[in-house]
This record gives C-alpha cells, sequence and structure tokens, in this order.
C-alpha cells in the first residue's frame, strides 16, 4: 500500500492528478473490496500479493466484466481479464479506451507502461505450435505483471536437437522457465535436466485420444525424475505466470526462529 500511496502523491507533486482525485484514490485504499453485487472485488490483492486480482470471465456476464472493469480502473488498479471471448472483449472495450485484447490468449488488458522490474527473463518454451494459446497467456501475464518475457515454441522432444543453439543460450540466462507441452509432456523433464533454475510445467489439453485432455501430460510432468520441476493446472497459463512473477520478485520473509534445543542450554555442557 505504501508503494501506491507513494505513486499517487508523485503524480499530484507532478501536476499529472489533481487533489480531488488524489484525495478519493487515498480514501479507497483503505477498503478490503469493492461490493459490486454480483461480484466483490478485491482492492486489496496488490498490496498483500505484489499481483493484483485478474478476473477470470468464463461464466461471467459482458455486463458483469464492464462493471468489474470499470471498478478496476476507477480504483487504479491493472485490469487483466483471461478466458474472455471475443464479443464481450468487443463490448468492454468499446466503453472502456486503451484496452487490448489478445484472441489467441483469450486476454483483455490493458498494456503496461512501465519498464520491467528487473533484468531478470522469464523464458515461455512449448513443444508445439498448438500449445501457442497457453504459452502466450502465461507470456501476456508475466509482461503486464512487469517481467521480461522471451518466447520460444516449437522445440519439443520430436526434434530434441531444436532445443540447442539460440534455445540453449535463452535456457542458460532465464531466471525461470515456464514450458508448456501437451500430448506425453515430456519436455519440462528434459529442460530441467539442463538448467539451473526452477522450471513451471504447464500440461495442455492438446493431444490425440489417451492424452485425456492433458491428464496424461499432467501426470507424466507431475511424475517428473527431473527435480525442481514445478506443475500447474491444465491449460493454467495465468497460474504458471504467478508462480513465475513470485520466483523472480516475491518478497523474502524473515526466516523461522528454532526453538535451541534443551539440551544445548545447560552452563558448561558441550554440544553431544
Amino acid at each position: 500500500m505504501n508503494d501506491r500511496i507513494r505513486q499517487i502523491l508523485e503524480e499530484v507533486a507532478a501536476g499529472r492528478l489533481e487533489p480531488a482525485e488524489a484525495e478519493r484514490l487515498l480514501a479507497g485504499l483503505g477498503v478490503a473490496y469493492a461490493e459490486l453485487g454480483h461480484t466483490k472485488l478485491d482492492l486489496h490483492r496488490r498490496t498483500r500479493r505484489g499481483i493484483a486480482e485478474a478476473i477470470y470471465c468464463a461464466g461471467k456476464t459482458p455486463d458483469e466484466i464492464l462493471a468489474i472493469v470499470r471498478r478496476l480502473d476507477a480504483s487504479g488498479e491493472p485490469v487483466l481479464c483471461t478466458r474472455i471471448e471475443p464479443s464481450a472483449a468487443r463490448r468492454v472495450m468499446r466503453a472502456v479506451r486503451g484496452l487490448c485484447y489478445a484472441e489467441r490468449a483469450r486476454l483483455l488488458y490493458r498494456p503496461r507502461t512501465e519498464p520491467p522490474l528487473s533484468e531478470d527473463t522469464i523464458l515461455v518454451l512449448t513443444a508445439g505450435t498448438s500449445d501457442g494459446a497457453v504459452a502466450e497467456e502465461a507470456a501476456i501475464c508475466a509482461e503486464i505483471m512487469g517481467n521480461r518475457v522471451l518466447r520460444i515454441s516449437d522445440a519439443g522432444v520430436a526434434g530434441i536437437h531444436r532445443l540447442f543453439g539460440a534455445a540453449a543460450d535463452a535456457m542458460r540466462t532465464a531466471r525461470v522457465i515456464i514450458v508448456v507441452a501437451g500430448m506425453e509432456g515430456a519436455l519440462p523433464s528434459v529442460v530441467a535436466g539442463l538448467v539451473a533454475v526452477p522450471v513451471i510445467a504447464v500440461p495442455t489439453s492438446v493431444g490425440y485420444g489417451a492424452a485425456f485432455g492433458g491428464i496424461a501430460a499432467m501426470l507424466a510432468m507431475l511424475n517428473s525424475c527431473s527435480g525442481g520441476v514445478g506443475v500447474v493446472n491444465i491449460d493454467n497459463g495465468y497460474g504458471a505466470a504467478v508462480l513465475a512473477h513470485l520466483i523472480v520478485h516475491g518478497r523474502p520473509q524473515d526466516p523461522p526462529t528454532v526453538p535451541a534445543n534443551p539440551r544445548h542450554r545447560a552452563k558448561g555442557r558441550g554440544v553431544r
């Protein structure tokens, strides 16, 4: 919250924000959520977690989505709508200026204008071109959160030599690697065996009958023999972006206090 207060005050000092509008924004910072009737909008999430609330749009009406976006905008929060259909996106974009729609990724969002938070890179690597929709969801969401993102597509195990060259350089320099794969889901295990950074595996629903809509890939990733592989849900590019962002930028916690062993407290006694 302190960062948001400082941002508002700097906007006033620079003459870009009227004092009355700043007063309204500051008053809203103490509100834990906004009651919209159909939605309780979490306006405090960015303060708690460093990541603002994203709006999962599947099952919501265009009018509900529009009301949520307008309230986010009024609060100065980032706008990020996932799994939104083109007709609903067009409805919102007609009413709210400055939004972009990525149809393949099914994302409606306000582009980030600030520079990335650090020089660290999140690499989004796909096994096949058919995994691109989920990968693009992960990449755009990570960019909106303030990350540098590099994309490499179609480097699956059916042609493992494609992982070498430019892809190998990208894997060596990335801080986190998001690997998106369907079919048998083998690529995250291969990547994790080559790098010294966390690998986030995203199973996709791409594949023939025995792929079971991504279950086969998910089980393969969960059973990876390479350590350091974290697995998110099927087709969950957004979840992978959140996890990658927290790995790169999550706030460090104080180490836990470990009680002293009572055997070591007595004077004159050595450690046995």
